[in-house]
């Protein structure tokens, strides 16, 4: 039976911080969770009960060893999630000032192994048959994973739905400004595109939200999805249809997961075929509620969670 999702990216380890308000030479406690966007989204569909697997890989030692742990107690799918000889897992510290003020620090020297997927190691069958793929901008700022990136689309040809989150990060890259290009040829083979104002502008030289808008479905995709921060969300589609919604009130504890929370509600609402504006409605909502709590993975909500945010119109 195909995945209803395969997300293909960034694992790690968080290490956040248990005290909020603290900068993190005074910090005394940590939580371990499991951390990196593609996985997270993973984690976010699952607990919606979707069917989903990861494509990554961690180093070959205990924190990885935790990660399989972790992505199977969370009914995450880890058979394509292999070790990579001689580098560390990564690692992930954050500061938490709330309410707007999350300064992460990415441990993933020498070489992130999520940046050592193959093209050659793809099982591109199942890649295929996937209800919905999932990639991201990371996975195209080193080789091999650019070219695993770029394989695993070309051969995916759009079947189904394919989801590209721009997921823009300057320090994962030798020289941001090469980046462009591989985006573009991303965006050719995807039928989903999602991101913040500064990713879309990466993406297509454009900030304004509808022009970017605009652009990216120029570029190749059938649905656009631009977060605006406090102004909410942005869907605009090849059909005409757009949905413009405001996020939901929320006493903000961490910003960060916020992102990947929205992405499994997206994927969620996609594969159950609601009308746009209920599906960005569901995935703010997914939002916001990761938002209202210190972890990212361990905190993505259920569907009853979801709906009892969106009936009061916040997240209590």
């Amino acid at each position: 039976m195909a995945y209803d999702l395969i997300t293909m990216g960034r694992i790690g380890v968080d290490l956040y911080p248990l005290q909020t308000g603290v900068p993190l030479p005074q910090v005394t406690s940590f939580g371990k969770f499991l951390g990196g966007s593609a996985s997270n989204v993973a984690v976010a569909a699952a607990r919606l009960g979707r069917r989903t697997a990861v494509i990554t890989r961690t180093g070959d030692d205990p924190f990885g060893t935790y990660l399989h742990e972790a992505l199977k107690g969370f009914g995450v799918d880890d058979r394509w999630v292999t070790p990579v000889p001689g580098l560390p897992t990564p690692v992930t510290f954050c500061e938490v000032f709330p309410p707007d003020d999350f300064p992460l620090y990415f441990y993933r020297q020498p070489k992130a192994p999520d940046l050592e997927i193959d093209a050659h190691e793809l099982d591109l069958d199942a890649v295929r048959d996937a209800r919905v793929f999932w990639v991201t901008g990371t996975g195209l700022s080193e080789e091999p994973s650019r070219t695993a990136t770029l394989a695993a689309l070309a051969h995916r040809a759009k079947s189904g739905t394919t989801v590209f989150d721009l997921d823009w990060r300057p320090m994962f890259w030798t020289d941001p400004r090469a980046a462009r290009p591989f985006y573009t040829e991303a965006l050719r083979h995807t039928t989903v595109a999602v991101g913040n104002l500064d990713e879309v502008e990466v993406a297509t030289g454009v900030r304004e939200p509808h022009a970017a808008a605009r652009a990216l479905l120029d570029a190749g995709v059938e649905l656009a999805v631009v977060k605006q921060g406090p102004k909410g969300v942005l869907a605009v589609n090849s059909a005409g249809e757009s949905a413009e919604v405001p996020p939901l009130p929320v006493n903000v504890l961490n910003g960060l997961g916020a992102g990947d929370a929205f992405g499994g509600a997206l994927v969620h609402g996609l594969l159950a075929g609601w009308e746009l504006e209920k599906t960005m409605r569901h995935a703010n909502a997914a939002g916001a509620i990761v938002a209202s709590r210190l972890e990212c993975s361990s905190a993505m909500p259920t569907p009853a969670e979801i709906e009892a945010a969106v009936t009061a119109g916040a997240v209590q």
